[in-house]
């Protein structure tokens, strides 16, 4: 049998090069602080070995487009991103670009490490669901000639186009819908309320509820569930309450997901009959909603087109008429589509 080929080594290209291996790394990786010259010769010293395949060596030559697109999001376990990202994906294809997808868990450390692990594989554009208030990273990408659009949040003080939803409205006509039905002790379960999407549909079921005189419980208001599990438990302590809601608005589906699991679990066990659980409105829909125990109304709009925007947004700033246009802020309207009791 044929001897197979040994892969070249970084320390061969370095030698090659008559450069150290460091630069080599950082040559691969952007070329940050690597002179022009220097990046040429590992290049041409990568090709010649064969270390990558002669088409990511190309990719990467300065002033060649990758063709890639970077997207960040903030939880890869919910189909709702999954859905969002295929809008990117499928807008993005129509120019021939492919999308890198990372998660970072609502973690700004996490976003600062993969955006920066984009930027080393040479990204067009990033499209981020920003994890924090932190934005450094994210300017620097800017500065570097690397548009960012924010999706579903936007970040204050960062000049980046943005599509969001109609946060506020929705959780407010969610609420007002609960009201109209006569319920007047109504729960909330959501993620933190420092986050955008938080603050904005925390901020439509107060604004709902003071319109309509009826005092905010804080004793009903969970705020800090991220996944289903917490949703779960933040439930159960709000059906033990001395005085439980008849309501429960949910600020999303992992939250809306968290409720029914619970409630469902307690009608399994035989803790209470069906009419004693609260009805659900849950901003963002998701699959087998219909299947709920409960009366369950959804706050709706399309995730889909929510990635398809933002890489309508992206794309223009990098091959239309919005390269050097001021930073865009689009919000695309919600429905309400209500629960039979």
């Amino acid at each position: 049998m044929a001897e197979q080929r040994r892969r070249p080594t970084v320390k061969e290209v370095a030698q090659r090069a008559g450069v150290s291996p460091m630069t080599v790394s950082r040559t691969l990786s952007g070329g940050v602080n690597v002179k022009p010259d220097v990046q040429q010769r590992v290049l041409e010293a990568v090709e010649e070995l064969g270390y990558h395949r002669n088409e990511n060596a190309r990719s990467i030559r300065p002033g060649h487009s990758s063709g890639l697109i970077g997207v960040a999001i903030t939880n890869i376990a919910n189909p709702y991103y999954s859905t969002f990202a295929l809008g990117v994906e499928e807008e993005a294809a129509l120019t021939g670009r492919r999308i890198l997808l990372g998660n970072t868990s609502e973690d700004i450390d996490r976003e600062t490490e993969l955006v920066g692990d984009f930027l080393g594989r040479r990204v067009d554009g990033l499209i981020v669901v920003p994890a924090g208030g932190r934005s450094d990273h994210l300017a620097r990408s800017q500065s570097q000639g690397v548009p960012v659009v924010l999706a579903s949040r936007r970040i204050e003080g960062l000049a980046a186009d943005s599509v969001v939803l109609a946060d506020e409205d929705g959780a407010y006509r969610g609420t007002i819908a609960l009201i109209d039905r006569g319920h007047t002790r109504i729960g909330y379960l959501g993620n933190s309320i420092t986050i955008f999407t938080g603050e904005r549909r925390h901020a439509g079921f107060v604004r709902a509820l003071t319109e309509r005189g009826i005092r905010v419980d804080d004793r009903l208001v969970a705020a800090k569930q991220q996944t289903v599990e917490q949703a779960r438990e933040a439930t159960r302590s709000l059906l033990h309450a001395k005085n439980p809601p008849t309501a429960i608005f949910c600020a999303n589906n992992r939250n809306a997901i968290g409720a029914i699991t619970e409630i469902s679990r307690q009608l399994e066990t035989g803790l209470r009959t069906r009419e004693h659980f609260p009805e659900i409105v849950s901003f963002d829909d998701f699959e087998l909603a219909e299947l709920s125990p409960v009366p369950i109304s959804v706050v709706d709009h399309d995730p889909r087109e929510l990635g398809r925007t933002a890489a309508r947004l992206l794309l223009d700033r990098l091959e239309g008429d919005g390269k050097d246009a001021a930073p865009r802020d689009v919000e695309l309207p919600v429905s309400l589509r209500l629960g039979v009791r």
